[in-house]
Formats: structure tokens, sequence, C-alpha cells
């Protein structure tokens, strides 16, 4: 009996409304994109308008001939793809490439449930050309980009994979951040705070109305305040109100659950992904802050049942953003009444919780605070004490999102002109800071500021940088600064240096060395692919192609033309204009030029020149270390390795080093990574436990050798295998024991089994001989009926 079939994206969102439609149904998955351009060549005709050439994916033909086979014997089909340009692109190439009409239902929904799916059931349409040609568009010039630049960095810039449109105006601005960090020169100020009391005893929290500029005239301050009279002067009090944020969008849900759940931009996408197939929330890529009337309605019931009335104000909320999408919802659960979903693993529901909360949120009444400012007047100085405080008078809603509880900053109740006294006080001395580091939250915020990206690729973009190793998380260690200290403790004025911590970051983005030569080598040929102006427009004529029908094929050869010139003129400029090599000074030993630059393996440091009657001598940069910023006095500490440690017992000398993976040890030619201590502090009765560690895991690793022969049977983390004996990168060949020879023992295998189990011949021959015993069964199971 045929039914109609729904093909999707995702195999989990087609078992959940497969549910949903009942047995007239059958709803098959694409698994994500069918066709592509090919990969071995460009796939765009330049000289026939831009017109591209789609194939289907290598590992999705299956996929598509099962999916035909579906088609043949449908009654109606639909395709259900994603409510966004990429996914009615997707929807385009399942039409064209399982040749349906192009009349075919195109049905949309921004949420999994009964009632949205058999409402778009009877709503359909057709696939719409203008979103297809905008995702087409973006295709084409992400594709044209990536074969004609890639080839000019490979020549370059070593270590530079590909210059992404997107990509790298988010380079650029990670680079332009740690440059202004680099040059930012601190400022001192002296700030001062004190505790008084009041006649009652009660204590109050100040801070001086002015921060000095110098330690003596913090003193003179300091000093002065031990014969004055400390008077309130003024008690201004007036309420105030906190509104609630609107629904969450894709920009604000990444930034929120990197601030609130230490969630990376691409974990929260992943969990918010899995919650959108399996019915809990709304599609997750919106930029938009609409909220249906239903929802509206569910959040008014849900509010006025649990916090009363007095709690619930409906709101509706306007999309800011310049370039907004098609108009989805905002992200919200699908169903109000539940604030937990059973069966969610912790992250997820660690994140439905959040979504949830915002959403209920946004419809309820403001916060009502009571907000106090005490100025006190000081009677030898023109500076003024201020306290500050607030006091809840109605939760609203706080009391569901970002709750604070009532007494956080209350102030005692203190008179104007009521004495005080001083109990202590601190001067401290601060520094100005420079902008902070991006996180990814805060990285997604700015690109979406700047126009430069969109919900479907805000995710992709800050994973795809460090996936290239332009940008890295990281988690650093700070310096200890010093700084001037001042206190009055007990009448008694004592002055100190203090030492603190500054520059300590956590899980924040660092530029790679590379990334400094990219920018740069793009700034100067490639203002087009790099400039934030121009990248904004490019997605404006993107969005123009969508919502009013631009020619797409224009908006191409408009980017193209000046791109391709650039291209030319960009394969004249020689190799060491793109090295960033950079002059430190002079080498106190041997007087020659000490320089950084970047080569082949990374950034490293060189004494003396090529040129030089001697070989100049290299080391390496360490993590951390790049060649914008490190010092004469810290590229000479390079030269100071390797450091020999010692002897083994067998009289091998061991050397401890910094290499390309990080920091070791060597002895003959075995090294050992270090982890728990530097190669500067190693100790040579620490080194011997290492090698003595490693010795005792090659032993239990090797399970058989073979004379003659490069191959082993090691044991591995997954278990026995065999290796041929060829390292990373150089043909090397692992095959699983279990896999091929079963059950056998790893020390009974001969050296011909392993070579043809390498070969594949084994391999072969155990799936031939599965595949005909399962032919067997399925031809007796026939039988049988």
């Amino acid at each position: 009996m045929s039914k109609n079939l729904v093909i999707v994206e995702s195999p989990a969102k087609a078992k959940t409304i497969e549910k949903f439609l009942g047995p007239d149904y059958v709803v098959k998955s694409s698994i994500g994109h069918i066709r592509d351009m090919p990969k071995k060549d460009m796939g765009v005709d330049i000289e026939n308008n831009f017109q591209p050439t789609y194939a289907i994916s290598a590992d999705k033909k299956k996929v598509v001939a099962d999916l035909k086979k579906s088609v043949k014997t449908a009654t109606k089909i639909y395709l259900a793809t994603d409510e966004d340009r990429e996914g009615e692109a997707i929807a385009w190439h399942l039409q064209q490439a399982l040749s349906l009409a192009e009349d075919t239902p195109r049905i949309v929904f921004h949420e999994i449930t009964k009632g949205a799916i058999t409402k778009a059931i009877s709503n359909p349409r057709t696939i719409n050309t203008d979103l297809v040609n905008a995702q087409q568009a973006r295709r084409i010039i992400d594709r044209l980009v990536g074969f004609e630049i890639s080839p000019v960095l490979w020549r370059k810039i070593s270590g530079a994979r590909s210059a992404g449109r997107v990509q790298s105006p988010v380079v650029r601005l990670v680079v332009e951040r740690e440059r202004e960090i680099s040059t930012h020169k601190p400022t001192s100020s002296h700030k001062i705070k004190a505790s008084l009391s009041n006649q009652d005893g009660e204590t109050l929290e100040v801070r001086l109305s002015e921060d000095f500029k110098s330690k003596e005239d913090a003193l003179a301050f300091v000093e002065s305040i031990l014969d004055s009279t400390i008077k309130v002067n003024s008690v201004e009090t007036k309420p105030s109100k906190r509104s609630p944020k609107a629904p969450f969008i894709t920009s604000t849900l990444q930034q929120e659950a990197s601030q609130k759940l230490g969630f990376s931009v691409k974990q929260t996408m992943s969990i918010a992904q899995n919650l959108y197939r399996e019915g809990a929330i709304t599609y997750m890529r919106t930029d938009s802050l609409n909220l249906s009337e239903l929802a509206i309605d569910a959040a008014q019931e849900v509010i006025i049942s649990k916090f009363g009335k007095d709690h619930h104000q409906a709101r509706r909320y306007k999309t800011n953003s310049t370039g907004a999408q098609e108009a989805h919802e905002a992200i919200r659960p699908t169903d109000l009444t539940k604030p937990t979903i059973p069966g969610l693993d912790d992250q997820s529901t660690k994140l439905y919780s959040l979504i949830y909360k915002r959403t209920l949120a946004s419809q309820m009444s403001d916060a009502q605070l009571l907000k106090t400012k005490i100025n006190i007047n000081i009677s030898n100085r023109s500076e003024r004490f201020i306290a500050e405080g607030e006091m809840l008078t109605f939760g609203g809603f706080l009391e569901v999102y970002d709750y604070m509880a009532a007494d956080d900053k209350l102030l005692p109740k203190i008179e104007k002109g009521a004495a005080l006294s001083l109990i202590d006080l601190t001067s401290k001395e601060s520094f100005s800071r420079a902008k902070p580091r991006y996180t990814e939250a805060s990285l997604v915020k700015e690109i979406e500021q700047m126009g430069i990206g969109r919900p479907s690729t805000f995710a992709t973009m800050i994973t795809t940088v460090q996936d290239r190793n332009y940008v890295v998380k990281d988690t650093r260690e700070g310096i200890q600064r010093e700084y001037q200290h001042i206190e009055i403790v007990d009448g008694v004025i004592s002055e100190s240096i203090q030492t603190e911590t500054t520059g300590a970051e956590k899980n924040k983005l660092f530029p790679t060395n590379v990334a400094y030569l990219l920018v740069d080598f793009l700034v100067k040929n490639f203002s087009n692919i790099i400039g934030y102006e121009f990248t904004a427009k490019l997605e404006s004529n993107f969005d123009l192609i969508a919502e009013e029908s631009k020619p797409w094929a224009g908006v191409i050869k408009d980017f193209y033309d000046p791109f391709h010139d650039q291209i030319e003129l960009a394969k004249d400029i020689s190799r060491d204009e793109t090295h960033g090599k950079r002059d430190l000074g002079e080498d106190p030993v041997s007087g020659k030029n000490v320089s950084v630059r970047f080569g082949r393996y990374g950034a490293f440091a060189q004494i003396g020149h090529k040129d030089d009657e001697e070989k100049p001598t290299f080391a390496s940069l360490r993590t951390g270390q790049d060649i914008e910023n490190i010092t004469l006095v810290e590229a000479l500490e390079l030269f100071k390795m390797p450091r020999t440690v010692g002897e083994t017992v067998d009289g091998e000398t061991i050397k401890a080093n910094y290499g390309r993976f990080g920091p070791y040890i060597q002895y003959g030619k075995k090294y050992v990574s270090l982890k728990e201590v530097s190669p500067e502090e190693v100790s040579l009765e620490t080194a011997l436990e290492l090698i003595a560690a490693k010795e005792k895991f090659d032993a239990e690793r090797i399970i058989k050798v073979f004379d003659d022969s490069e191959i082993q049977v090691l044991n591995g983390r997954f278990g026995p295998y065999i290796w041929n004996g060829k390292k990373r990168g150089k043909g090397q060949k692992n095959v699983t024991v279990q896999k091929v020879f079963g059950d056998k023992a790893p020390s009974d295998l001969t050296l011909e089994e392993c070579k043809k189990a390498i070969e594949g011949k084994i391999k072969a021959k155990a799936k031939a001989k599965a595949k005909k015993s399962k032919k067997k069964v399925a031809t007796k199971s026939k039988e049988s009926k």
C-alpha cells in the first residue's frame, strides 16, 4: 500500500514527525545536504554567468538511491527541510536530484509538535527560488574565494590553509584586539574605599568620589582624613525598575549559555538542535524576537497560575536586526507547561531550563527596586564619600530569571546630618585595562552587531577559525604586578607594596602566529575579503536576493571581478614579504642580530643571518609566545635549550627541551612528554621515573615483532592492532586484529597474515564471507515463508 512521503533533514527529526502523522505517512531523512559542487574542481562556470555544477556527494549516493525508491511508490511527496535559506536550498537539491515536479509541496514549521506539523501539511507552498538563490550565491562566492585564494596562501604563507570570505574578518577581529591589548600602556590611579559607622554601630561601605593620580596625593588625603569630621550631606532615595530581556535569538542564546553554563558556541548549537529535533523547542537558528500569540497566551496562563496576576505583563518584542532573515519565532519551549523534560541529559536539561526561564520571564512584570545614594561630606576636603545600594521591593520577572536576593545591597537607615566615624580605609593603586580579549560569546555578539554574519553561520564562523588554527581558545596564567597600598587600621596609617596577578585569562580567544601574517597579507592585498563594511554589504545583498529577487549572478560578478584582479596581482608578492620578520636586538654573547619570524614549522627565533660565515642558530617559540610581542630577553632564553639533565643507567644523555608538540625529555632516539614540570625544572630523578614508565609502557605495548620486517602487533587504546611500521603522514596503516581475525590470539598471527591484513586482502574476504552468509539466511527465510 502506497503512502505519502515526507522528506526531512535529520533522522532524529524523521522519527519524531512520523509519530505525529500516523500510518498514512512515511518520513525519510536526507541526512543534511545531498549535493554540492565537486571537490576536485571549482564547479563554477565563470564564463557562463557563474552557473554552478552540482554532484551527489559520495557519502549520499545510497541515501539518494533509497529516496528515489520511496518516491516511486509514494502517493504524494512533501519536502520538509528546515525553515531557513539552507533548508530551502536542500529542498531544491532534493527536488532536482529526485526529479520531482516544480510544484512539489514544500512545508515549513518552526517547531516539531503535532499541531505545527499537521498545520504545515494542510498549508503547503512551493520552493522559494529567491531563498535558494540567496544561499546559492553565498555558496558560489565562498567556492570562488576558496579555490582562488587558497593556492596563493599556500605559496606565500607557511601554515595558512585557506581564507574564508566570512571567517577572515573574524580572524582580523581577534588579531586587532590582541594588537590593541599589546600596545596598551597602563596608567595608574589610586582609588579609596572606607568603612564608616553610625551612632548605632551599623557599618556603611563607601568609596571616594574622585581617584588620585599619584601616591603622594592619595597619602595627603589619607593623612587629612584622621583630623576630619564626617557627616551625611544628603540621602537620595528613588524608585527604579528592571525590565526582562527579550526571548532568545541564536546569538543571545549562544552568549547566555556561555556566560551562565560555560558552553561553547558549537556545543550550544548542537544541544539546541537536538532539543528542536525532539520537539522540545522551536527552531534554533533565528534572529526574530517574535513570539506567537499562542505562546504569549500560554505564558500568561503559567505565570498567573504560579505567581499571580501582578506578575504578568504581555510583551511583544520587535526585531532590531537590520539584516534579519526569514520571520521565524524566537527560540522558546514548544510547551510552556513543561519547566523540565524527563529523560534529557544534564547539559540538555540546563539549556532547556535557560530557554524556558528566559521565555517565561519575557512575559512578566518589571522588577521594582528602591535605589539609595548617600552623599557624605568630609570637613577638611572637597572630595566626598558615596554609598550606593538598592532594595528589591517587588520581584516580578526576577523570581524566574536571574534572581537577586532582596537583601543583596541593603544600606543602614541613615538621616541627613548624621555624624559618622571612620572604622578603616584603604587606598589601592589601580591600573587602566585594555579592552578584554574575546570569548566565543562576545565574538558572536560583535559579528552580529557588525552585520558580518547571520544566525545560521555564527557557530560555523567561530569554530572554523579555530579548526584552521588561526585562533585558539586558551586559559593562561597571569603575571605578578606590584601596586602601592595605603591603609588606616585602628587610627594608624601604614604603607606597603603588595602584589597581584594581572592578565590571567580563562577560555579567551588568542590569535596564532600565522593569523597575524594572514591578516596583514589579506588587508594589504585583499581588502574586500577582510573588510568589515564590504562583508556586511555582501550579507545585505544576499538578503536582497532572498527578499526582493535581486539577480544573484550580478551580486557574484560585482564581487568576483575585482577579487580576481587582486588574485593576479598577489602572485608576484615575494614569500619574504609575508613572513613577518622582526628584529629584536643584538645577542650580547656573539654580537649577532636576534630576530623572530614565521617558518615552515611555526614561529622561531634566530641568531645570525644566513649569509654569515657561521650558520645561524634557531629556536622554536614556545606555546603562548608570538612574533608580535616576544622581547629580546625572552628570545635569548629559548637558546638555553636543550638542557642536559643527566644520564640514564645505560649512560645515555638525557636532554630536556621544547618542541612542536610541547615540552619533552629525550634519551637516545626516544622521547617522553613533560606534563607536570617544565624542561628548566625537571630533575634527574623525575626524568628517570618518566623514562622507566615509558619503557614499561613500551614493553607491555609490544605483542609481537617479526625479523626483517617493520610490521609489529601492538596493544592500543582499542585493543590489539597490526602496525605497518610507518609514521603518521608517511603511509602509516593500522588494522584492528579483532575486526579481521575475530577471536584469534594476536600472538599467534604470522607475518604473512599480517601483510595480507594490511593490504586489505583478508578484510575483503571477511566482508565477502559475511555477505554470503547474510544472503543464505535471507534465502532460507524466503523459502520458509
